[in-house]
């Protein structure tokens, strides 16, 4: 058992304890507490503008995912911890049973899994090849505010592709019957078919 007097993660839920022990005896802790990426809060207030849920998934323990959840701003329902990487992609799953489409956000080996299950997977260069190999889009520059880039990017894509059907339908509704002579008789304007 833990000396009480070891035990502060209570007072510092963002932090994972590491137990020291000499022959067999507990006599130390150490505690870990992960580095929160300066751009994370600003890209999920990015994200929250554009009516995007935003769901957190971590392998940490419980209390540390909601301390680094709520630092950057996603609601305590939506933060998951302690999430094994099959449980990854089942949670997604979940979200797409649910009518959600996903986008998942990952950058290592115990993501690959979701990333692949996702409608979307965003994987962050800096993180390993797994992620890499089965995400549908990489970000090169390992920055988290280019996820919402990303998002950017393929909506006014999007909205370009409908223009061009657009004005390619426009086009062809005026354009093929006056090629096929339906002016000629009237009018004498013809174009080719061509």
């Amino acid at each position: 058992s833990v000396p009480k007097e070891l035990v502060s993660t209570e007072n510092n839920p963002g932090r994972t304890p590491v137990y020291v022990g000499i022959d067999g005896k507990i006599v130390g802790v150490l505690e870990m507490q992960d580095e929160i990426r300066s751009d994370a809060a600003e890209t999920i207030r990015r994200l929250h503008a554009q009516n995007i849920q935003t769901v957190m998934i971590s392998g940490d323990r419980l209390e540390t995912a909601q301390a680094v959840g709520k630092l950057i701003g996603i609601e305590e329902k939506f933060i998951y911890g302690g999430v094994r990487p099959e449980g990854k992609a089942e949670l997604v799953k979940d979200l797409q049973k649910s009518g959600k489409r996903v986008a998942m956000v990952g950058d290592g080996i115990n993501d690959a899994a979701a990333l692949a299950q996702a409608d979307i997977g965003i994987a962050m260069a800096g993180g390993v090849g797994a992620a890499s190999e089965v995400a549908s889009i990489v970000l090169l520059g390992d920055r988290l505010p280019q996820v919402v880039d990303a998002i950017d990017l393929s909506k006014a894509t999007f909205n370009k592709i409908k223009q061009n059907l657009g004005w390619a339908f426009g086009y062809n509704l005026i354009g093929i019957p006056i090629a096929a002579g339906a002016l000629l008789p009237a009018y004498g304007i013809a174009l080719t078919p061509s």
